[in-house]
């Protein structure tokens, strides 16, 4: 169970990649949508733990680009954002698994990504 770390705050991928492989996840991070999507590891991936606000590609338009894809890879938003212009409701529209607000707690999270194993087909 693999779970792809995707935000541009290091101090955050780190404490969530150590949560996440604490409840006994895979976990590995990444600054950036770009960074991801060059990974020699991306078709491993079972989730996504995904900032909603990234410098170049933004989260959304990285789900956005997935589903272009024909990828249903399970995706969980986090953001430090305010909500603007329906962004949780976009993301959920398109199948995200959860939008969780900055700072979650962290069995929020680990909640989130169990139902992504637990959704994915």
């Amino acid at each position: 169970m693999l779970v792809a770390i995707v935000d541009d705050e290091a101090a955050l991928r780190e404490a969530t990649e150590s949560l996440l492989k604490s409840a006994g996840f895979d976990a590995c991070s990444f600054g950036s949508a770009e960074d991801w999507l060059r990974s020699a590891r991306r078709d491993q991936f079972g989730c996504l733990v995904l900032d909603v606000t990234l410098p170049g590609m933004s989260g959304l338009e990285l789900q956005r680009h997935l589903a272009w894809s024909g990828c249903q890879l399970p995706i969980v938003f986090i953001t430090a954002n305010e909500d603007r212009d329906g962004q949780m409701a976009q993301a959920l529209r398109a199948n995200a698994v959860a939008y969780l607000q900055k700072p979650f707690c962290g069995e929020n999270l680990l909640s989130a990504v169990r139902s992504a194993f637990g959704t994915r087909t």
